[in-house]
């Protein structure tokens, strides 16, 4: 099993930034995939980054685009999610998650993830 635990969450103000982090342990290997996947208020869950951890390729959905941007540290199982420009419409429980395809294929809707993590809040306001 893999184990996935967030952190980083917090209040902001709008136009504020933050950094979540994913720390991943356990049987990590199995798991090439990793993101992030939020759910705001009222809404299904949503894609919001993906990363293949082999390569550090990643990918960004929704109109996160050009404001958020995914990467790993370096050789350890960590990932950050760098939030700026955040906006009321940003709030939300943000997931940390994995994913058994070594391929990280296109999943914007954040179904595709097998593990998750408890989860952190994020306000803006």
């Amino acid at each position: 099993h893999v184990q996935l635990v967030e952190s980083g969450g917090g209040l902001v103000q709008p136009g504020g930034s933050l950094t979540l982090s994913c720390v991943a342990s356990g049987r990590t290997d199995r798991h090439p995939c990793m993101g992030w996947v939020r759910q705001r208020p009222g809404r299904g869950r949503e894609g919001v980054a993906r990363i293949r951890m082999t390569t550090g390729d990643t990918w960004l959905y929704g109109n996160t685009k050009g404001r958020f941007t995914l990467s790993k540290d370096g050789a350890k199982n960590i990932i950050h999610l760098q939030m700026n420009n955040l906006q009321p419409e940003d709030t939300a429980w943000y997931y940390c998650a994995a994913d058994m395809d070594e391929t990280c294929r296109y999943c914007p809707g954040g179904h595709c993830y097998g593990k998750w993590g408890q989860g952190t809040q994020v306000t803006v306001s």
